[in-house]
């Protein structure tokens, strides 16, 4: 039988009403934020996504890798020795938590569900470093870096640490990976990224276009292009190893402060800003930059993290813990 003409638009409203948005109208990123539940003040610091489902942080002011739990807004705290004060965290391959501890001049594993601490003190009679944050290589060691000057390594299997010094001294910040396993970092008093030589340790300095930037934190994307955080310029920049061209935006405001960088599951890259107390996503098609602000003053957050479809953020300013869901 055929459909009266009176129903037909009727039933093409309704069938349209069944379809999928399109892309350009979905639902923008969502943001939730959470007080942290502690009696004493964290200095909530770096976070990285935990194998349960919950999210780890570095405890600078009171020593602890916490562990927050997003379905009860639950925090746990974890002690991690006399003087500790980390400010890296990232999950390892063994699922542990890594954590850079400048306090007990050390790096830290934390393995979990267990909870068990496993300092790694670096060599006897190195200086203070000030231990600032890890990454690891293709073949599973933990590399780490040390503002006071110094590039060093744990291999994993032996537990061995040596470290290096860097060169042009004080400055060693970000670090990162990239998909075939290589290590970049970059230098923020120094204003040049590097790649390391995983046999030897020693780093290749690559210089960015823009002089005195400050590059404070990196990040790989999918392609291994290393993406940079430039304190002092305002910028988020990106570097192409594989035809050595860098590509730098400006990113919007009056005085942008980019402290972080990262790339999440989409290449999609994301920055924080103290300057404009928020955060920016930067989609490199139309190199245009979308605004996600904070709903605190002052909320300085000082790394980025995710997983598929959330991006999280630890307010180290605040004490919130936030998540923008994408």
């Amino acid at each position: 039988m055929s459909t009266h003409p009176t129903r037909r638009p009727v039933l093409a409203a309704l069938a349209a009403a069944c379809l999928p948005l399109p892309v350009h109208a979905q639902a923008r990123p969502s943001m939730q934020s959470w007080k942290l539940a502690t009696s004493t003040r964290t200095g909530i610091h770096d976070v990285a996504p935990a194998p349960d489902g919950g999210v780890w942080f570095s405890a600078q002011a009171s020593g602890h890798l916490g562990w927050f739990e997003p379905a009860t807004g639950r925090t746990e705290l974890v002690a991690l020795g006399r003087g500790s004060s980390p400010h890296g965290v990232i999950q390892g391959p063994d699922r542990a938590a890594w954590l850079t501890d400048g306090g007990q001049n050390a790096i830290v594993r934390v393995t979990w569900p267990q909870r068990a601490v496993t300092v790694f003190p670096l060599p006897a009679g190195t200086s203070y470093t000030n231990l600032n944050t890890c990454a690891f290589d293709g073949d599973g060691d933990l590399w780490f870096t040390g503002q006071s000057g110094y590039v060093g390594r744990v291999a994993v299997r032996s537990g061995q640490v040596t470290v290096k010094e860097a060169p042009r001294g004080r400055g060693p910040y970000g670090i990162c990976s990239t998909p075939s396993g290589e290590v970049w970092w970059c230098s923020l008093a120094g204003s040049y990224i590097a790649q390391i030589d995983r046999k030897t340790g020693d780093s290749r300095i690559v210089e960015p276009p823009t002089r005195g930037q400050g590059a404070r934190r990196v990040w790989s994307d999918s392609q291994g292009r290393i993406w940079v955080s430039e304190w002092n310029s305002g910028q988020l920049s990106m570097h192409d190893p594989a035809s050595k061209a860098w590509r730098a935006w400006r990113v919007p405001g009056g005085n942008p402060m980019i402290y972080a960088v990262y790339v999440d599951d989409r290449d999609r890259p994301w920055v924080s800003d103290f300057g404009g107390n928020a955060i920016w996503s930067f989609d490199l098609a139309s190199e245009k930059f979308e605004r996600h602000a904070l709903p605190r003053e002052s909320a300085n957050v000082r790394q980025i993290l995710g997983r598929k479809g959330e991006v999280w953020l630890p307010e180290s300013g605040t004490e919130h813990i936030t998540v923008i869901r994408t």
